[in-house]
């Protein structure tokens, strides 16, 4: 019968989440739900021709930042440019709830300088028409967007709600905040938040330098949180940890937190630069624990993090030079034509960086690890192509050589700096150990921050093609396996068990994927953020269509003008939410 179903998607290789080995079949899709899996007789109103084509559930993003992009705009980009199709924001304890109408500008500050989101924009673009977290998700559920999204209440703004000026100076709290801070988070969670989230890592800072609230608490405050995670009987604890303090004591506070709220953590799982072989100590942690009835996941991201770098964007080994200032708001072409004045140059080179935090200088210094992106992007270039061994072979000033990267393309060349996950000169044997553990979970693309910076949230991208349809043989990962860790697994790890399967009865997600086309394109800024502002865009080829909720939302890459997605609540999947 002619519109028996909404949508029908014809003849697709099914890789259905499950890890299961493909098949050929049709999906049938009606009321947001797949109908049917298989040969399908009926019609649909609509019907997709995915024959030699991937048919994939939609991709799970389990850390994002997507807090204050979804009350200004209705496309979550980038994510939503790679077959993402849930995102989970408030991660690493920031966020914009809950906030007194005195604590706005705190919230604002400490977004620009953890997440690197400029304050203009916020300013603009932030409606802040709530004050509690509750009512913070009742405004977000009015929105309409690309994907569906959930959120996590975060610690920082947590604290300062309770404590006032003294939670932002980092003192400690008396027994009645913390049953206060135990108090709401179980409320947050009864009321729809999927988790609560913090970060104990000195990284994250306000842009003068001061830390972010949370970052210096102790183990009590930490557990309060778990507490009312324990109290509402539900959500997920995320977590990064402090990396002042030895491993043991940073993976005893997993267990405590897990202990505690009795729920799932996760937490930010790289192989730090300092400790490059700690990482395997911590997988065997990982066993040890969940085989005591723990579930602790490390959140790993399957390629190194990384800064960009450029004369467009935040972040270059010159952006915090005193002669380098007055160029910075100058248009490209004008900023280009005045560093190439030799005067300038050798003033620049001259200079010695003036900015407060500590990352930022180290992360522009360290010339071993400053490579050219290029385009297609390598992630993974030779130590012989770095700013430092280029000096080196040329007998140049490693700066010099910077400089004349930046001018390279007409100033559009982008500097990569990747920031962990790198052994020896790859990360090669990392990845594969880290990414085929059951006990991790695909995220930290950060999406919706680092908007000058980073550029991750491509990862799925990558994922499919570096380490699966173009890998060599002892670092590739079965595609069924990639489409799991995906889709199902990062599910099942935010208690979304409604999606992440191609499976009559579930939401209907998915992605149709021309395989041998997919391909990732370097990053590149554009100027549409509120106020004008900047953000770095990455582009791909290769996704024919990708499905949220039954309707199309992109083709060919093309936004479809669709917006279904829709705030997912407390991690209820959205049968249990229509039986509610």
């Amino acid at each position: 019968m002619l519109g028996e179903y909404d949508l029908v998607v014809r003849d697709g290789t099914l890789f259905d989440g499950s890890g299961a080995d493909p098949f050929v079949a049709d999906v049938a899709i009606k009321d947001g739900r797949i109908a049917a899996v298989g040969k399908i007789v009926g019609r649909g109103r609509e019907e997709i021709d995915a024959a030699g084509h991937l048919v994939t559930p939609g991709f799970v993003d389990v850390h994002t930042h997507y807090d204050g992009q979804i009350t200004w705009e209705h496309r979550l980009m980038p994510s939503s440019n790679h077959g993402v199709t849930t995102v989970v924001m408030g991660n690493c304890g920031v966020g914009f709830a809950p906030v007194r109408e005195n604590q706005r500008d705190m919230a604002i500050k400490l977004m620009e300088g953890v997440e690197d989101i400029p304050e203009v924009v916020m300013a603009a673009g932030v409606p802040f028409n709530w004050e509690t977290f509750p009512e913070y998700l009742d405004a977000i559920e009015q929105r309409h967007a690309d994907v569906d999204f959930a959120a996590q209440l975060p610690h920082s703004p947590l604290r300062v709600y309770v404590m006032g000026q003294r939670g932002a100076d980092l003192e400690a709290p008396t027994d009645a905040e913390l049953a206060e801070m135990t108090r709401i988070t179980a409320q947050a969670v009864a009321q729809g938040a999927i988790g609560v989230s913090t970060s104990l890592n000195m990284v994250h800072r306000f842009r003068d330098g001061r830390p972010a609230p949370s970052t210096r608490t102790a183990a009590r405050e930490v557990l309060a949180l778990a507490e009312g995670l324990r109290e509402a009987g539900s959500g997920v604890f995320q977590l990064l940890g402090n990396s002042d303090v030895s491993k043991e004591d940073q993976f005893e506070m997993l267990r405590q937190i897990a202990r505690t709220s009795g729920r799932p953590v996760s937490f930010t799982f790289g192989q730090s630069p300092m400790a490059p072989g700690e990482w395997r100590w911590t997988l065997d942690q990982l066993d040890a624990a969940n085989a005591q009835g723990m579930t602790i996941r490390g959140q790993v991201i399957p390629r190194p993090p990384a800064i960009m770098m450029g004369l467009e964007l935040l972040f270059h080994p010159f952006a915090f030079h005193p002669s380098f200032k007055p160029l910075t708001d100058l248009p490209l072409e004008e900023k280009v034509a005045r560093m190439r004045d030799p005067a300038l140059r050798a003033q620049l080179l001259s200079e010695e960086p003036d900015e407060p935090n500590p990352h930022f200088r180290a992360i522009v210094s360290e010339h071993d690890l400053l490579f050219p992106l290029g385009d297609p992007p390598n992630y993974h270039p030779d130590a012989g192509d770095s700013v430092g061994a280029i000096a080196a072979r040329e007998g140049r000033d490693p700066l010099d050589v910077v400089y004349s990267l930046l001018l390279e393309k007409d100033g559009r060349e982008i500097i990569y700096r990747p920031l962990a996950n790198l052994e020896g000169e790859r990360f090669q044997s990392v990845g594969r150990n880290m990414l085929k553990s059951p006990h991790t979970v695909l995220g930290l693309g950060d999406g919706g921050a680092h908007y000058s910076s980073i550029c991750d949230a491509a990862y799925p991208t990558y994922f499919l093609t570096y380490w699966c349809r173009d890998a060599e043989s002892d670092r590739q990962i079965a595609l069924q396996d990639a489409v799991h860790q995906l889709t199902r697994q990062p599910a099942v790890a935010m208690n979304l068990l409604d999606r992440g399967l191609i499976q009559a009865g579930m939401k209907a997600d998915l992605n149709v994927i021309d395989y041998p086309r997919l391909n990732l394109h370097a990053p590149v800024p554009t100027y549409d953020l509120p106020t004008g502002a900047r953000r770095l865009s990455q582009n791909a080829d290769g996704y024919v269509a990708t499905i949220v909720s039954g309707e199309v939302t992109y083709r060919e890459g093309q936004h479809t003008g669709a917006l279904p997605g829709r705030l997912v609540r407390g991690g209820r999947s959205s049968l249990e939410r229509e039986a509610a």
